[in-house]
Formats: structure tokens, C-alpha cells, sequence
């Protein structure tokens, strides 16, 4: 398995975005300890230019985590003929005691990079780069452990993936009587989850709208983008995929991404992820904004709420229109 092309993309992109960060970490230690932007010394210069060089390095490196997830989630679902039992992604990540860890460090690091990307955006905007100390500092304290734990819980997980490994599949982990996280979520009575999800929803886009200015509720908008993560996620299992399907006992969520599904997964799950990022940036923005960033701060975090609503709303019209269009009748 480890010597298929997508894989070694994969464990490439990993290593180097570890291997990267690890040197930009370097760099963080140094700066945290030494930036002084008051200064004139030649110390303080070299690392005012090196921040440059750093942070588009960073940004490439980041960037390219959501293609990343994005790949290892493909490939996973293209590997699954290959594993015995497997019939989709889900198979193909259960094969490996390592496969859904790897894959939920690939999650938040991509949750990570989009924070750290709005912190570079806002603290670039202002004359004194307020937010330079905490977007290092949280490059140290979170971005560089996650890439360091996905770069290891990947290639652990390739390396142990094995053609003759007996694997469950999605039917298995999904059955309302298995007493699994994901058994729980399928469950749910359908019409509630709905109802949970559309009311959370118009929630949600409310609360984005009065955010507009106002500090507490924008932080209350980015906790809101985390919980109707999981709000959604619980839809998809209990309501959303057996529309899709046409059947009242698949629940998985991975068999939606399947080209005999239209790849609809990819396009269901695409604005939602957008969405949760987006939101959680402009929920971190507004703690404790800066002083020099009080007349751009409205405008950052504003932009980001309404990509975040975008996304949401785009998720929620999608999950209306593949129950409307379903022939599935409960």
C-alpha cells in the first residue's frame, strides 16, 4: 500500500509540512524571545525580514492542508477494493488501528492552518504586527504538534495497512445496535436531527448577522461553527445519508463519497469543513483584538462570518434538497 503514487503524496506532503514547521518552530523560539518592534537593532531587523521569508513559506505549507485531506480521504475510499471487508473509506481507515487518528490529526490540522492564516492576514494589515507574538506562539504550542502527530500517525497507518488485513464494514459500524458513537448518531429519529439541524442553522445565521461589531458574539459565533460541526456530522449519519441512499438502514457517511452517489459527499462536506474554519478564525480574531487592529477588526472578522454562513447555508440547502429529491418516504 505504501508504494501507491497517492500514498507517497500523501506521506510527502506530511513529512515536509513537519519537517517545515519544525524550522519554522526554530524560528518562533528565536522571535518570541527577541522581537521588539520598538527597536532599531540589527537583531530586531534580521528578524522583521526573516518573518517575511517564514510566513510564505508557512503559508504554501498550510495551504496545502486542505488538498491533503481532501487526497487522503480519496484515496482511502479508491483503496477499499483492495481490503478485505471493505466496501468504502470507512473500511479502508478501520483497517488500521491508526486510520481514523490519522485522520482526525489531518482534520484539525487543517482547522488549525485556516486560524493561522487569518491571524497572518489581519496581523499583515496593521503598521506594528500586533498578533506576530501569538501567531508564532501558536504555531509552537499547537500547528507544530499536529504536524508532527499527523506526519507520524500517517505513515503508521500506511505502513501497517495491509491488502490481507480483515477489516468491518460501514453496515457494521453503523447498525443502531452496535451501542458505537456512530451507532447512537444513526439511531436518532431522522426528522428530529433535521429539526435539530435547520433550527441550529437559522441560530447560527442569526447569531452571525448581530455579530457584525460586536466582540462577545462574534467569539459566540466561533464556539457556535465548532458545535454546528458536530451538528452536522450527527445529521449526515442519522438523516441526510439515507436520503441519499434510498435505504432506511445505511447510515455511512463515507459511502457518499462514491461515484455512484455523484461524488456528493465531496460537495456536501466541502462548504461545512469551509464553514467551521472560517468561523472558528473569526471566533480566535476576536479575543482580545489589538489595539492598532480596532478599525480593521470589524472587517476581518465580518468577512470571515460571512464565508462561514455561506458555507453553512450552502450545507443546509444541500441537505434540503437531497431529502426533497429522494424517492425514500419514511
Amino acid at each position: 500500500m505504501i508504494l501507491h503514487p497517492p500514498v507517497l503524496a500523501l506521506l510527502l506532503a506530511s513529512l515536509l509540512g513537519a519537517a517545515t514547521l519544525a524550522w519554522a518552530g526554530v524560528f518562533s523560539v528565536q522571535l518570541l524571545r527577541h522581537w521588539d518592534l520598538a527597536s532599531g537593532a540589527r537583531g530586531q531587523i534580521e528578524l522583521e525580514r526573516r518573518t517575511y521569508l517564514v510566513a510564505t513559506v508557512l503559508m504554501l505549507v498550510m495551504l496545502t492542508q486542505g488538498f491533503a485531506l481532501l487526497l487522503m480521504v480519496f484515496n482511502a475510499d479508491r483503496t477499499a477494493p483492495l481490503l478485505v471487508g471493505a466496501m468504502c473509506a470507512f473500511g479502508s481507515f478501520n483497517a488500521s488501528v491508526y486510520g481514523f487518528p490519522a485522520l482526525y490529526a489531518k482534520m484539525a490540522l487543517f482547522f488549525a492552518a485556516i486560524v493561522w492564516l487569518a491571524m497572518h492576514h489581519a496581523d499583515a494589515a496593521a503598521p506594528d504586527y500586533p498578533l506576530t507574538r501569538r501567531k508564532y506562539a501558536l504555531l509552537l504550542a499547537l500547528l507544530l504538534p499536529l504536524a508532527l502527530l499527523d506526519a507520524g500517525l500517517s505513515l503508521a497507518y500506511f505502513v501497517d495497512l495491509k491488502a490481507a488485513t480483515l477489516t468491518s464494514c460501514c453496515g457494521t459500524a453503523f447498525n443502531p445496535e452496535k451501542g458505537s458513537l456512530g451507532a447512537d448518531a444513526a439511531a436518532m429519529d431522522p426528522e428530529w436531527a433535521l429539526a435539530m439541524l435547520f433550527g441550529s442553522l437559522a441560530a447560527g445565521l442569526a447569531l452571525g448577522w448581530l455579530a457584525d461589531g460586536r466582540q462577545r458574539l462574534a467569539q459566540a459565533y466561533g464556539a457556535f461553527s465548532a458545535a454546528f460541526l458536530a451538528i452536522a456530522l450527527v445529521t449526515v449519519v442519522s438523516a441526510v445519508s439515507i436520503y441519499v441512499y434510498e435505504h432506511p438502514h445505511h447510515h455511512c457517511p463515507f459511502c457518499l463519497l462514491k461515484s455512484e452517489y455523484g461524488y456528493f459527499g465531496f460537495v456536501l462536506y466541502a462548504p461545512l469543513f469551509m464553514g467551521a474554519a472560517c468561523g472558528l478564525a473569526s471566533g480566535v480574531l476576536s479575543l482580545r483584538p489589538p489595539a492598532s487592529l480596532h478599525a480593521q477588526w470589524p472587517r476581518f472578522t465580518q468577512r470571515l462570518r460571512r464565508v462561514s454562513m455561506g458555507g453553512f447555508a450552502a450545507f443546509g440547502l444541500l441537505c434540503a434538497w437531497a431529502v426533497w429529491r429522494s424517492a425514500l418516504r419514511l
